[in-house]
């Protein structure tokens, strides 16, 4: 009997899954055209031809490799910018997938129905930018 409990509980162990998997935020500096991406455990920050974004909280990619995290979109202006002057930071969804080294990002600003992208950007690249005039 002793026998039968114990090679049923090794069976039952090694059936078990855990739920205390540790997961990694995505990380690094990612790259592309019209767009550039840093991101740490804390978030991230981006940076467009024209505007910023910051992403509020660590990005997480889920089973498919995609990720939806909430943030803020700042839009810039052509020319000069006064030292007083400043843009609002609108709220902000960001969604994108990863595969590999590469990313897919999509920006959506629901306040006034911007969407950005998709960008395609590459981890360890640097962006290439064309700041608004």
């Amino acid at each position: 009997m002793i026998r039968i409990s114990l090679a049923l509980a090794a069976l039952l162990a090694g059936c078990a899954t855990t739920t205390d998997q540790k997961v990694e935020p995505l990380t690094g500096s990612w790259g592309g055209t019209h767009a550039g991406l840093a991101l740490d455990a804390a978030g991230g920050k981006l940076d467009y031809d024209c505007a910023t974004g910051t992403i509020i909280g660590p990005v997480i990619l889920d089973s498919l490799g995609e990720f939806h995290e909430r943030g803020t979109h700042t839009p810039g202006a052509g020319g000069p910018v006064r030292q007083d002057q400043s843009e609002p930071a609108l709220p902000a969804l960001y969604h994108g997938g990863v595969k590999g080294e590469r990313m897919t990002l999509r920006v959506i600003v629901p306040s006034n129905g911007t969407v950005i992208g998709p960008l395609e950007l590459i981890l360890g690249a640097a962006p290439v930018l064309t700041r608004c005039l």
